[in-house]
């Protein structure tokens, strides 16, 4: 996912680092931000909460990267 890299070049992350945020692997983050592989929900909630923003923005479905209003 392009916003995945982008998110994390934007924070000066590694991929490693990335990697951990979501307890797997180095080699699956590299496919999920190449876009090789699709990243499971659970996988893609980890991020959303890290950087704060709504899945909708990371699967790019709004340029808004604000995170849904909390109840």
């Amino acid at each position: 996912m392009l916003r995945l890299k982008d998110l994390r070049e934007d924070n000066e992350l590694t991929q490693e680092a990335c990697a951990k945020i979501a307890f797997i692997s180095k080699n699956s983050y590299i496919r999920y931000e190449k876009e090789e592989r699709v990243i499971p929900l659970d996988t893609l909630i980890y991020y959303a909460k890290y950087y704060n923003t709504s899945l909708d923005y990371l699967a790019g479905l709004t340029n808004s990267p604000k995170p849904y209003p909390k109840n």
